[in-house]
């Protein structure tokens, strides 16, 4: 098998976040903050672990400030609808993922939220800022986008984004899910109010948790009400993060696995898997337009590259890929208003992503498969 869907959950896993997870399960899986016992307290202590690590990592000074979630879609969720009241202005980009685009949808129908689109594929980082710039209106309270985009490999501009929001007050969420573990990220220095992140996906855990890290200045109102392990008598959620935002019972195991995924990254490992996975996407341009392949938004070089062949359903190319034991993604993948904004048919596109286990032997493979076709 040649595993070419990385964008969607990394896989293989490196060795270490299989072993902590398995130990995890069988010496330490006690409730975390629910107990006295030292299966509990392990937990507990893992998991704070966790937090700093995260902390660190993001260039957030507060550890309890990292939150866990459930993925990135939670997480967004949570910061979407924790923020945002009656008659807020939202600007999003056009690459957005339906982890933003549904929750606002929801929120234009039922709190008279209003939204905006601003432009990025083709635009320098200047024309990115004015086209955000001159869309604020009194009424605007945040700006919401993606790092990286989960169908090209296009990275916008967060630092300067960020830098304008700050400016002007105004505050930015972040949707991480395709950056985290591959672009250096500095919550405090790009000016990132909340950061959306998962550990499944290029941090190297494994599917069941996610992140929300909120910077200083930003307040929520929690998603979800319950137990949080403090103040029991209380019915109210603990006044404090993390334990306002982390109602039942926390994916330990998951945790744990992220923290081995995140340890892993050290010591310049993200820097070189990037390079690598660059290096893999030249290669394949290369490959896939000498078979006549189209390929859309070729001038961003990085982790994901979508393509169609010639008078061929995306979907029937990944079946086929797929028959020829190379696993990939085909059809809309979650962004619509990525899709159109890139020009791809009703039907999509295939979707090869990169990971830090892939070889030019893969996409060796994926020539020889399609040349053949």
């Amino acid at each position: 098998m040649i595993y070419l869907d990385n964008a969607a959950t990394s896989f293989p896993k490196p060795g270490r976040v299989y072993s902590e997870v398995l130990r995890c399960m069988q010496e330490y899986c006690g409730n975390p903050g629910r107990g006295s016992h030292a299966m509990a307290l392990a937990a507990a202590e893992q998991i704070y672990s966790c937090r700093e690590e995260l902390a660190a990592f993001l260039g957030l000074s507060a550890p309890e400030r990292i939150l866990f979630t459930l993925n990135t879609t939670h997480a967004l969720n949570f910061a979407i609808k924790g923020l945002l009241k009656d008659g807020d202005h939202v600007l999003i980009s056009e690459l957005e993922h339906n982890a933003v685009r549904r929750p606002l949808h929801r929120m234009m129908a039922e709190k008279s939220v209003t939204v905006d689109v601003f432009p990025v594929l083709g635009l320098t980082c200047e024309q990115i800022i004015a086209g955000i710039a001159e869309r604020f209106k009194p009424a605007t309270k945040v700006v919401i986008c993606t790092h990286a985009s989960n169908v090209c490999s296009a990275v916008l501009p967060i630092a300067s984004i960020g830098s304008l929001c700050h400016e002007k007050g105004i505050f930015f969420i972040v949707d991480g899910a395709q950056s985290a573990g591959v672009y250096p990220i500095h919550m405090k220095k790009m000016h990132m109010d909340a950061l959306a992140i998962p550990a499944h996906k290029s941090l190297y855990g494994v599917q069941g948790c996610g992140v929300l890290a909120l910077g200083e200045r930003i307040s929520l109102d929690p998603l979800l009400e319950g137990g949080s392990g403090v103040d029991s008598l209380s019915t109210e959620m603990p006044a404090d993060p993390p334990e306002r935002f982390e109602a039942g019972t926390l994916p330990t195991p998951a945790i744990v696995g992220l923290l081995e995924g995140v340890r892993s990254l050290r010591n310049g490992m993200m820097e070189q898997i990037a390079a690598r996975e660059r290096s893999l996407f030249l290669a394949a341009r290369e490959r896939l337009s000498s078979l006549g392949m189209q390929i859309y938004a070729p001038e961003y070089e990085g982790a994901v590259l979508l393509f169609n062949a010639p008078n061929v359903l995306s979907t029937e190319l990944g079946r086929y890929l797929s028959s020829c034991g190379i696993c990939v993604r085909s059809g809309l993948h979650c962004a619509p208003m990525a899709h159109r904004a890139l020009g791809t048919p009703e039907g999509g596109a295939v979707r090869i992503s990169f990971g830090r286990y892939n070889t030019l032997a893969d996409i060796d493979a994926l020539w020889r498969v399609l040349k053949n076709m």
